[in-house]
């Protein structure tokens, strides 16, 4: 699901190309991707486009007489750019918004379609789907703090969760955390002061700099591949590789539809966190730190290094030793 970094990148492409100019109209592939009927789609007809702006993992368009166009890009929704009024993607397009200069097409690349478009009336339309996450860039270490313990969640669906804190997802999480060398499953009520405050300046860290990458990556262009997954990224999506700090494995653990990587000995201390799936399956034979687990993979890495450099004799191979041998006898010289 695009975070705070790629929803910003596109709201920056957006200004740059689309503020002051007309909405000429809004065509729908599916009317099922538009969540609201009052007003209707069509209001936003040839409305100017005052700004954009992110809520949450939102974007906003700002259009004249106080409309708001909000688009939900969910897990798989994209913007594409195209010529004006091409035609929408018949297998992923979803909608798409002409303008004199250029058409934006919404798409999404999975059979749920969970992608939304409201179209809503002034502040008063945008509270209602706001999920009231606090703003990092405009939050104090004490309303940080504040928010981080008014349940006592894991660090993970802390940081997730779009009612506590606003536009962090499962892939930047899982960089913020690394940063602030703070396992995943540590609880909010844990955790002290100077834990809080190292954890806040790693989340806007982490999010900054991962948007000016974006921005630097993508110049002029518009952002055609927005992913969760970046080779520049330390853990996330990393699973097996080396860590880029103590080069150990990052592990995982999985819940649900997602995952959650960390380096186990920067973060928790070189205990391995319970995969719920796998550590019932094994049991009392899941490894409880990666010692454990590096003492568990050695025997099978030295197996595979020595059968590598020893293959074994086969009948067949015999066979074929013998023919060489007698036919190398005969074209011997004598």
């Amino acid at each position: 699901m695009p975070e705070y970094p790629d929803v910003e990148m596109y709201v920056d492409h957006l200004r740059r190309r689309f503020v002051g100019e007309k909405l000429e109209r809004v065509r729908l592939a599916s009317p099922f991707v538009v969540r609201t009927f009052d007003p209707p789609i069509s209001e936003a007809h040839g409305k100017g486009v005052l700004g954009f702006r992110r809520l949450g993992k939102r974007i906003v368009f700002e259009l004249e007489e106080e409309l708001m166009l909000v688009v939900h890009l969910m897990i798989s929704g994209r913007f594409r750019l195209g010529e004006p009024g091409v035609k929408i993607p018949g297998k992923l397009g979803l909608a798409a918004f002409d303008f004199a200069k250029a058409t934006l097409i919404l798409t999404e690349a999975s059979t749920q379609k969970r992608a939304s478009i409201h179209l809503l009336r002034g502040e008063e339309g945008l509270e209602r789907i706001d999920p009231g996450g606090l703003e990092l860039f405009t939050a104090t270490k004490e309303e940080f703090r504040a928010r981080m313990r008014l349940e006592n969640r894991t660090l993970k669906r802390a940081l997730t969760d779009p009612r506590i804190l606003s536009g962090v997802g499962n892939a930047y999480s899982d960089e913020i955390l690394f940063d602030a060398q703070l396992s995943p499953t540590k609880r909010t009520k844990d955790l002290s002061d100077a834990e809080l405050d190292l954890l806040f300046t790693a989340t806007k860290k982490t999010l900054e700099s991962w948007k000016e990458l974006l921005l630097r990556d993508t110049g002029e262009k518009f952002p055609e591949k927005v992913t969760a997954f970046r080779p520049e990224m330390a853990v996330h999506g990393k699973y097996g590789q080396p860590c880029p700090r103590c080069r150990s494995k990052v592990q995982r653990i999985r819940y649900a539809s997602n995952e959650s990587n960390y380096c186990a000995r920067c973060q928790t201390g070189g205990k391995l966190l319970a995969d719920r799936s796998l550590s019932r399956l094994l049991k009392d034979e899941w490894p409880r730190t990666l010692e454990e687990l590096e003492a568990r993979e050695r025997p099978k890495a030295e197996a595979r290094s020595t059968e590598s450099t020893t293959a074994p004799v086969t009948a067949d191979s015999k066979t074929s030793t013998k023919r060489v041998s007698r036919k190398t006898k005969r074209i011997a010289p004598h």
